[in-house]
């Protein structure tokens, strides 16, 4: 628990720098125009600067405490710099496209694979020779798609008041039980490093919102969560790969939905932004309705109160992966239950039928 606390603490105090210096220039602002902007203010948007810096701290720290996973710790650092890069480039000048953005995630994910042997080699129930036969063919792909479609999807949920740094804090804290439960102290020390990383940003970022995570930060918590559970799965065996995938389920199937619903319902390119996310809809249909005003101090309170309902949902998630983390069928029935969950819950949103149980009283 030594590299949550050092982590927290550092990053506690470098989110606290990055607010004041953000400040300062205008281009680390995050503006309040557009179809996705709730808050009233410009907020600066650098949150990954202090979470980033935290970890490779703590890295140092773990190397000179435990040298045994020293190594693996600076390959880590060193593949998760090139996704961070790519987002807090853009954080800055607002000039890195999302395919760029992407493709440097997956450079990311190649370095892993070859440096760090992360590479999706088997899928619990179903045969390991179709990736075995396929080989390189198959393995790098699949990882790297893996790998850059969990950060874009981190991405994607980063949409509110300490939305995806919970959402993620839960995800690592669960990577590091199940990490310690099988003895793999390197998963679990890095889990650890960067959930205290994110906790500390979250002690900034909730419930008043003084700083985003952006995409520096966004893009540096998915390729981690994404490595590491890779990782955890395929170094020992005895953890199911649907623990993994039960695990992910909520940012990544928010991300598969939000490109169906954009090609197929819509007919719109995949990439282009909407307002239309579960988490958006909660915001304006349930949370907003019920704040009564639109005044600036309404809609941030509003904005930290919409986080809370897609907390619950991932843990529907994260709470039976981390108990289950064996029973790949058991695993697979919670997959199957979340699906059905998420599109019901949407779709009762979408037509204005949001079931009473969610509803808040309306203020006057």
């Amino acid at each position: 628990m030594n590299s949550f606390f050092v982590s927290f603490l550092i990053s506690l105090l470098l989110t606290l720098v990055a607010i004041r210096i953000a400040k300062l220039h205008e281009a680390a602002l995050d503006s309040h125009d557009g179809v996705q902007k709730v808050h009233a203010h410009v907020v600066p948007r650098v949150g990954g600067i202090g979470i980033f810096l935290a970890v490779v701290a703590t890295g140092v720290f773990t190397m000179w405490r435990a040298p045994a996973i020293g190594d693996g710790i600076v390959l880590l650092l060193a593949c998760s710099t090139v996704a961070f890069l790519g987002g807090i480039v853009e954080d800055f000048t607002k000039s890195v496209s999302p395919v760029r953005r992407l493709t440097l995630t997956m450079c990311a994910a190649v370095l892993g694979y070859w440096l760090l042997d992360a590479r999706i080699e088997h899928i619990d129930g179903i045969s390991s020779q179709i990736l075995v036969l396929g080989s390189i063919w198959l393995t790098l792909p699949l990882t790297v798609l893996a790998v850059a479609g969990i950060a874009n999807a981190v991405n994607i949920i980063d949409g509110f008041n300490g939305l995806a740094s919970v959402v993620t804090i839960c995800m690592l804290l669960s990577l590091g039980y199940v990490a310690l439960q099988v003895g793999d102290m390197f998963v679990m020390v890095a889990a650890l490093m960067v959930a205290g990383a994110t906790t500390g940003f979250l002690a900034w970022n909730y419930p008043a919102g003084l700083i985003f995570l952006g995409d520096g930060g966004a893009y540096f918590l998915g390729f981690m969560l994404g490595e590491l559970s890779i990782l955890l799965v395929m170094r020992n065996p005895q953890v199911s790969t649907w623990y993994a995938m039960l695990l992910l389920i909520y940012p990544v199937f928010e991300t598969l939905f939000s490109i169906y619903r954009r090609i197929f319902l819509r007919g719109r390119s995949p990439g282009m932004p909407d307002g239309i996310h579960l988490h958006s809809l909660i915001f304006r249909r349930l949370v907003l309705w019920a704040a009564g005003r639109h005044d600036a101090r309404a809609l941030t309170r509003s904005n930290s109160m919409t986080s809370p309902y897609l907390w619950l949902l991932s843990l529907m998630a994260v709470i039976p992966a981390t108990l289950l983390w064996k029973h790949s069928f058991v695993l697979i029935l919670f997959c199957l239950l979340f699906v059905i969950s998420y599109v019901w819950l949407y779709a009762r949103i979408v037509r204005f039928k949001s079931p009473r149980w969610m509803m808040l009283p309306r203020k006057k």
